[in-house]
């Protein structure tokens, strides 16, 4: 008899658990980025009864007979199904079609957080940073045509003065041609204009200077946004701020161009929004509701059972 209440304290707490999940998805429901949860629910251990007999020549078989002893969560999956698109015409909002995520970090040179949340905005440095003020990784390769990760820092040409000469590098009074608007096309890449009225992609040369490349030399120190695929999105953990972490299970992420990990194109003056669908988590709302209510029957039912066994003698 006292299986019967156990089982159904588990079925209370499963069905508890459906509905925290369920209550942050609907909490989520206008977070850029936000990719929902997914209870899913399986037995546990069953108690023996009777087992299985096998056929013989005189007689037939006999199947097993067991008892369950509850429920328990099996995993709380995240749903990495892309979330509706929604026009902002902000060029620092970005969205990706595809399998890929932004890589954003604390800190120039600190830990990666993945995320599709692509709100972002420049500071007052220049850098493109999120909400949370972390850097916008972008990539630029060395020579031999290895991802290097780099912050990105849209404000002037620092090898070039606004003379139009070579910048040293080296007079604290120098001048440099600032950058009048920029822009982001479909593979990342960051579309500058100069003062002078030129237009090139913005760049990185190997001292580390933000320049602007309107030729088809040095295409591997052109800065783009910096992607990010892994094998298995499912296993990356959650870190708040709709951000993610690699994990053992995850897979090692592919940071690199989106155009060479083919995870997909970049789209500006768009964000992609939470993937939750309130006509499905109010559905899995009501069965959760009455799945912890069956379950309470189950247990006042089981103890007015009880309650007779008990009076049994008087």
């Amino acid at each position: 008899m006292l299986n019967s209440l156990y089982s159904g304290v588990s079925g209370m707490k499963g069905s508890q658990t459906k509905l925290d999940v369920i209550g942050n998805n609907i909490a989520n429901v206008n977070t850029v980025g936000f990719k929902k949860g997914r209870v899913v629910f399986q037995d546990i251990i069953n108690r023996n009864i009777g087992g299985a007999v096998a056929p013989t020549n005189v007689s037939g078989g006999v199947n097993p007979m067991q008892v369950g002893l509850g429920t328990r969560i099996a995993s709380i999956d995240t749903v990495h199904t892309p979330g509706s698109p929604m026009s902002t015409y902000v060029g620092t909002d970005l969205a990706i079609d595809g399998e890929a995520f932004f890589v954003v970090s604390p800190e120039n040179g600190g830990p990666n957080y993945l995320t599709k949340a692509g709100n972002f905005t420049r500071d007052a440095n220049g850098y493109i940073v999120n909400s949370n003020g972390f850097f916008v990784m972008g990539v630029v390769q060395d020579e031999d045509g290895n991802p290097v990760t780099k912050a990105i820092k849209i404000v002037e040409d620092e090898t070039i003065n606004q003379d139009g000469t070579g910048a040293s590098g080296t007079d604290s009074d120098e001048k440099h041609m600032k950058f009048t608007s920029y822009s982001i096309d479909p593979n990342g890449y960051i579309i500058v204009v100069r003062e002078d009225g030129k237009s090139g992609k913005l760049a990185m040369n190997d001292e580390g200077k933000y320049y602007m490349n309107d030729s088809d030399d040095k295409l591997n120190e052109n800065i783009s946004i910096g992607t990010a695929v892994v094998a298995n999105p499912g296993g990356l953990t959650k870190v708040g701020n709709t951000m993610f972490a690699v994990t053992g299970n995850s897979g090692e992420a592919d940071l690199n161009r989106i155009e060479d990990n083919k995870g997909g194109t970049v789209i500006s003056g768009v964000l992609e929004m939470s993937n939750v669908d309130l006509t499905e988590e109010f559905t899995e709302m009501i069965i959760a509701q009455r799945g912890f209510q069956a379950n309470a029957r189950t247990i006042t039912t089981s103890d007015s059972i009880l309650e007779e066994i008990v009076n049994l003698k008087r």
